[in-house]
């Protein structure tokens, strides 16, 4: 991320001359000292940081519509709640020592200075400190909310918390401080991920299936029945949010740059973002279509999601005709990771791990093969291919274990999973005492009333569970 190139075009010098000469006129007639063409650099790379962190902090209204629309009906307040507050609690976990461990100074490990955001500069990167931090902390809280999705519909609330905070602390800042931050390892051994295939994405997959395995299945769950499948409750909400996710990650990719100066290089990080999303969309509604002959609009959303994290770690290092080519790998293996979830018997309600996790680890994989400089295609060798593939293995040799051990304490401490009768009748009543369409007045058990509903060992619904 610290590497992306800031030559400075003919159009943007003199658009900085321009406000140089009117800021200068300003000046002086303010009897003030003018400020320096690096001055305003700063200041529109920072405009260009903080616009792009909008857009990534939109993404977690994406997070939740599509989560939303991927579960049933009597679990929507929830989902909607966990994607809110997950990005609270990681504000407090990354502002405490989440920012700090991840760019600070210190070894190859983790950083040692920052924590609470005390001693920081006015600039990094050449933007200012605070904006950098603004956009950093977004990334953050999307790895958390990716991992909402696979847990859903079965989760403590309580336990969504704790295991945000902790993703914001400690879990998510080791694996960026180890490929984005100063003297990283995986950064010295020439790991590249412009933006975050695997210090977001599949980072937040590994926490999310640590969590569902720990879990197992919602009780109602039927694996390898295609007619008792749990239905999302409402594709158009699905819809929704993949389109707010796709917008926003016009800020992800690009925003990643850090500047706006080579516009050029921005140019094309959007283009390939579009390309893969586009091809993905494309290449998974296809193979749903050549196996059941329905146009499945659900796995184009997680086509076109699958081609964008894919994308991510490679949208500055890689070609527009490459980008569609990684569209159409990231389309089949979302199709097929499905499935493959579903004959392993994992439950992931969003369909989250294939594109997160799978599509993740192929988005690394595909630096090092079609990077323009050092991939594999483009008769560089095998170095940068083996970087990428020894930094997608310390992930999930990190991530993954750490994940277990988080979810196993929680557990046994606070709680993990809710209770039957409580997954039964849905969270949102339960949890939130509140339904997210009260006209259908509490219809969703198969046809059963909430208020009729005794649960299976014949609990009454009044008393809410705690959290």
């Amino acid at each position: 991320m610290f590497k992306a190139t800031r030559r400075l075009s003919i159009p943007v010098l003199l658009l900085l001359l321009l406000l140089l000469l009117l800021t200068t006129t300003m000046a002086s007639a303010q009897g003030e000292e003018p400020p320096t063409v690096t001055d305003l650099m700063a200041a529109i790379n920072t405009g260009w940081v903080l616009m792009a962190a909008f857009l990534v902090f939109f993404m977690q209204a994406g997070f939740g519509f599509l989560e939303a629309g991927f579960v049933r009906s009597k679990n929507v307040v929830n989902i909607m709640a966990e994607n809110f507050m997950d990005t609270t609690m990681t504000t407090i976990g990354y502002f405490i020592a989440g920012f700090a461990i991840m760019f600070g100074v210190g070894n190859a490990f983790f950083g040692q200075e920052w924590f609470f955001l005390r001693g920081i500069p006015a600039e990094i990167a050449g933007v200012s400190a605070l904006a950098f931090f603004f956009f950093q902390f977004c990334f953050s809280a999307a790895a958390s909310t990716i991992a909402s999705g696979l847990m859903a519909e079965r989760t403590s609330f309580r336990a969504d918390l704790v295991y945000s905070f902790i993703v914001g602390l400690f879990i998510y800042p080791l694996i960026g401080h180890w490929i984005w931050g100063p003297g990283g390892w995986l950064a010295q051994l020439g790991m590249l991920d412009f933006a975050g295939s695997t210090v977001v994405h599949l980072t937040g997959a590994l926490i999310g299936l640590a969590g569902t395995l720990l879990m197992g299945p919602r009780k109602d769950k039927e694996f390898g029945n295609a007619h008792k499948q749990i239905r999302g409750h409402n594709i158009p909400l699905a819809a929704l949010g993949t389109f707010v996710l796709w917008f926003g990650w016009f800020g992800f990719n690009p925003g990643s740059a850090l500047g706006i100066s080579d516009f050029q290089l921005v140019s094309m990080i959007v283009v390939n973002t579009d390309f893969a999303a586009t091809t993905g969309a494309i290449t998974a509604m296809f193979l749903a279509y050549l196996y059941t002959k329905k146009w499945d609009a659900s796995m184009a959303f997680n086509g076109a999601l699958g081609g964008l994290v894919a994308i991510t770690a490679g949208c500055a290092f890689v070609t527009p005709y490459a980008s569609l080519t990684i569209g159409v790998v990231a389309g089949v293996l979302t199709f097929y990771g499905v499935e493959l979830m579903e004959r392993l018997r994992i439950d992931d309600p969003v369909g989250a791990f294939p594109v997160h996790g799978i599509c993740g680890i192929f988005g690394t994989l595909a630096v090092g093969l079609w990077a323009v400089e050092g991939g594999l295609l483009h008769g560089g060798g095998v170095t940068l291919l083996g970087a990428q593939a020894v930094g997608v293995l310390a992930a999930i040799g990190f991530v993954f274990p750490v994940s277990l051990l988080m979810f196993f304490i929680i557990s046994k401490t606070i709680g993990l999973r809710v209770r039957e009768d409580a997954e039964a009748i849905g969270l949102d009543l339960t949890y939130h005492g509140i339904e997210s369409y009260p006209e259908f007045a509490g219809v969703e058990l198969h046809g059963v009333r909430i208020a009729e509903y005794t649960g299976p060992a014949g609990i009454k619904p009044a008393p809410v569970p705690s959290a």
